[in-house]
Parts: C-alpha cells; sequence; structure tokens
C-alpha cells in the first residue's frame, strides 16, 4: 500500500475528505521529521516508537577498485513496533 492508498483508506473509513485526511497525514509526517531532526523520540502508544541512532563510522570496500573506504559516522531514524501491532502482525 502507498500513501495514496492510504489516504484513500482512511478516507472512507472514517468519512473524512480524501483532502482532510492528506492534510493531517502530511503533518503527521512532518511533525515526526522534525522531532527526528531534532533527536526527539515519538512514541504512539500501541503502535511503536521513531527515534534516532547513531551509526559508527566504519570501513567500507570501494566495488570498483577494492580500494578500503572510510565510511563516516551518521544518525539514521529507525522504528520499533510496540507490543500491540507484533501481536496484530502475528496474527
Amino acid at each position: 500500500m502507498n500513501k495514496t492508498e492510504l489516504i484513500q483508506s482512511i478516507a472512507e473509513e472514517t468519512g473524512f475528505s480524501r483532502k482532510n485526511v492528506e492534510i493531517a497525514m502530511n503533518a503527521a509526517i512532518a511533525r515526526i521529521t522534525k522531532a527526528l531532526a531534532e533527536e526527539e523520540k515519538v512514541q504512539i502508544v500501541g503502535f511503536g516508537a521513531f527515534e534516532t541512532k547513531t551509526r559508527a563510522e566504519r570501513m567500507g570496500r570501494n566495488p570498483k577498485t577494492g580500494e578500503d573506504i572510510p565510511i563516516p559516522a551518521t544518525k539514521v531514524p529507525v522504528f520499533k513496533a510496540g507490543k500491540a501491532l507484533k501481536e496484530a502482525v502475528d496474527k
């Protein structure tokens, strides 16, 4: 399911217009993105938590030349599923 299909599905389920659902979804995604950029954790009870982790610097290999190259440390977003989501998926 892509974003457009998700918006359509939510609109049908709730009776809200697709436009209003899209506005709300875009606002939620933007706020989660902003919080993660500010290194805040976003926890949605029953669903899961979004947070950032620091991936350590490591050595990689240039596939073209075989030369070892350093890959710098970076922050990456991660999602941890909540208990209710895990149980719903497991059924």
